[in-house]
């Protein structure tokens, strides 16, 4: 069985154009590891690769569901493993790529299992999301099990699950023993220094307004006028906000930059936690070389 090349780092690091890269030159195809383009019709927001870079490569697990639908880590397993089982049959192999680093780290060192979703458990939880509460929830998490609310990082969905694990089990979702992993994997982080990343995270946000994101974003809330999870995103969120009439264009696109720029220094503090990791400290573009020679000693075995 081949060692699956993983390809990571946090938002803005030019992962998604260098995977791009790697699997033309390399033949290789890439199983996205992204937990909100798997969202149909969330395209801009997720920087979701086009139809033209789908069309030189493929991609797989994106656009799997639609906003309404729920969509869990054991979901995101699920059709990974099958994504990568049937590009192996072809003779081919997968490359992951992502910034999700729950999902990235339950491929590599297998499912937790923990019991399904009870919607009726996370009912009061949601609504104390809805009503502003958030920070209480984050409180109870981190002082019942403070591994759990460091993992969730603030996430609302990763909260909510979690609290519902707890008050139902008794234990938090890091208790739960996990699976055994289907596939090995190599995992490659690329890291580049804060500055760095918030200039091109300020790049990234303006480019996303300039082509489009208010504009997806009102399509998105006529088509699911009830709101629902996948739509608190970064950039969907703020984005909406400004739709109601509670901030300008400019506040919005600001706000956007700041949580951008937040939830990559979260996926900074995950990756260097990841055990078995090597890292290249430059963006993607920098480091054709290093990639390079990354994915061939894979193809060699």
């Amino acid at each position: 069985m081949p060692v699956i090349p993983m390809l990571a780092g946090p938002t803005a690091s030019g992962k998604s154009d260098a995977a791009l890269r790697l699997a033309e030159r390399h033949g290789l195809e890439v199983v996205t590891a992204d937990a909100m383009q798997v969202y149909a019709g969330m395209d801009i927001g997720t920087a979701k690769p086009t139809a033209a870079e789908r069309a030189r490569v493929p991609h797989h697990l994106l656009d799997v569901v639609t906003p309404a639908e729920p969509f869990s880590v054991a979901d995101y397993v699920r059709v990974a493993e099958a994504a990568i089982a049937e590009v192996l049959a072809r003779g081919r192999l997968p490359l992951v790529a992502g910034g999700t680093g729950f999902y990235l780290r339950a491929l590599r060192e297998g499912l937790p299992t923990v019991p399904p979703a009870d919607p009726s458990v996370q009912a009061p939880l949601w609504d104390a999301v809805e009503q502003g509460r958030l920070p209480e929830l984050i409180a109870e998490l981190a002082a019942a099990a403070p591994a759990d609310a460091e993992r969730a990082a603030g996430n609302p969905r990763r909260v909510v699950r979690s609290l519902e694990v707890l008050r139902r089990t008794g234990r938090p979702p890091s208790a739960f023993a996990p699976l055994p992993p289907r596939y090995r994997y190599d995992l490659l982080v690329l890291m580049p220094d804060a500055a760095t990343l918030r200039a091109r995270i300020a790049g990234r946000a303006r480019r996303m307004f300039d082509s489009g994101l208010v504009e997806e974003v009102a399509a998105l809330l006529r088509a699911y006028p009830e709101q629902p999870t996948a739509l608190q995103a970064i950039g969907y969120k703020e984005v909406a906000a400004h739709l109601r009439g509670e901030s300008s264009l400019e506040e919005a696109q600001a706000a956007v930059e700041l949580a951008t720029q937040r939830y990559a220094k979260r996926q900074r503090t995950w990756f260097r936690a990841e055990r078995g990791a090597r890292f290249v400290p430059k963006v993607g573009e920098e480091a054709a070389a290093e990639l390079d020679a990354w994915i061939a000693g894979t193809l060699r075995g």
